[in-house]
């Protein structure tokens, strides 16, 4: 076990009517004048910005709004957020929706709070050293961002996809209502499930250090996840289910699932990253396309890990082999993505690769990564090359 260091500072705020605290907490916060960030036209059409709105309005806050957020944000959004809060003497942050909204209200806060350009710090030249404070009223489980360090954004010169994190960029709140998302359609349901296990799975296959009550708590959150995701398949609406896939998603990506650990391998997020940029598909299902692949790549490398993911969280008999034993839960895992129908290869992902495609993924995987990265296997340039050639279909 490795000594670690745990802060998760978001106050979460879960349940039925949450976001009617909203005024509340960003008064709590030091908040005065807030950008509303947000994605497409759901949460308009649904009522829940009215709710919003309505509330902010009674406690006499003033706001101003942003729209356009998109799976894989774009800086270009992010740069025009910088400037229209910069303008309006914005003080706080509040990005409704999911993911994307949260990441690139995240990048939004940096550009407000330190000189120069945000992308500095996506591109790995500088850090932050401060973020406007920002608040969630999270509608899509899936990225874990509301209680993350992370986010994510493409600068759509060069389709790059980058990832930037900092403790700066934590929300302050994270309101949390279940229902919020029970209108998604089932495909973003699964992707967000599938990205739900992948942050705890990353964090799991490690050949660096382990803490047994961590990896009880991984592997718990990832059978929980798992259940409740085919519940999904069939009731769309079902509350208890929806409750503990958006808890899940939280705490999958807060740091709980990673201590104790080397802080985990993150290739196939890296990977996937790639597929965003060029591609432009749904981030979870691009992962589900190429774990599969880059499972079957390293697993002699992390055998131990494998085996013990295959029996605790696959359910898979501990008779045979340790080879045997891990290859079996590779495939129960790809079972359970078809299940939810969701793809295991680029070719069920819908994207028809060409090889020099796949070679400038590679390249800009590997730019990315400082040259390698993993702890289950450390991978190279080729590595990556072979893992997305493997993952073709």
């Amino acid at each position: 076990m490795f000594d670690f260091r745990y802060f998760t500072p978001t106050k979460v705020i879960f349940g039925k009517d949450t976001e009617l605290q909203a005024a509340k907490l960003i008064r709590e916060f030091g908040g005065n004048k807030v950008l509303i960030h947000y994605g497409g036209g759901s949460v308009i059409r649904s009522g829940l910005m009215k709710r919003v709105t309505d509330v902010l309005d009674d406690a006499g806050i003033e706001y101003v709004m942003l729209g356009g957020a998109v799976p894989n944000p774009r800086l270009g959004l992010v740069y025009e957020g910088i400037e229209l809060c910069k303008k309006e003497k914005v003080d706080f942050l509040l990005a409704v929706g999911g993911g994307s909204a949260i990441d690139s209200a995240k990048a939004i806060g940096y550009g407000v709070a330190n000189e120069g350009d945000v992308w500095d710090f996506y591109d790995y030249k500088r850090k932050a050293e401060a973020c406007l404070p920002l608040g969630v009223i999270l509608t899509i489980a899936a990225t874990g961002s509301e209680m993350s360090d992370s986010s994510v954004i493409t600068k759509e010169e060069g389709l790059v996809k980058r990832g930037y994190s900092s403790d700066f960029g934590r929300a302050k709140f994270a309101i949390m209502k279940p229902e919020l998302t029970m209108t998604l359609p089932d495909y973003q349901t699964a992707c967000g499930c599938a990205d739900i296990m992948m942050h705890t799975m990353e964090r799991y296959f490690t050949n660096g250090g382990n803490m047994e009550l961590t990896d009880a708590i991984a592997e718990g959150l990832l059978r929980t996840v798992m259940k409740n995701a085919l519940i999904l398949v069939k009731e769309p609406k079902n509350y208890d289910a929806r409750a503990e896939v958006m808890w899940a998603g939280s705490l999958s990506h807060n740091g709980l699932t990673g201590c104790g650990n080397d802080g985990g391998d993150w290739m196939t997020h890296k990977l996937e990253h790639e597929l965003g940029g060029l591609y432009d598909v749904a981030h979870g299902a691009g992962l589900t396309a190429v774990w599969g692949s880059w499972a079957r790549y390293v697993y002699k490398d992390c055998l131990p890990r494998f085996k013990r993911f295959a029996v605790n969280v696959m359910n898979v008999s501990a008779s045979g082999t340790d080879e045997e034993i891990a290859l079996t839960g590779i495939e129960a895992m790809e079972a359970f993505y078809r299940k939810i129908k969701m793809p295991t290869n680029l070719k069920e992902l819908g994207v028809d690769a060409t090889d020099e495609d796949l070679v400038e993924m590679a390249h800009k995987c590997a730019v990315g990564v400082s040259g390698s990265m993993g702890s289950a296997r450390l991978l190279y340039e080729e590595d990556m090359l072979a893992i997305y050639r493997m993952s073709r279909g």
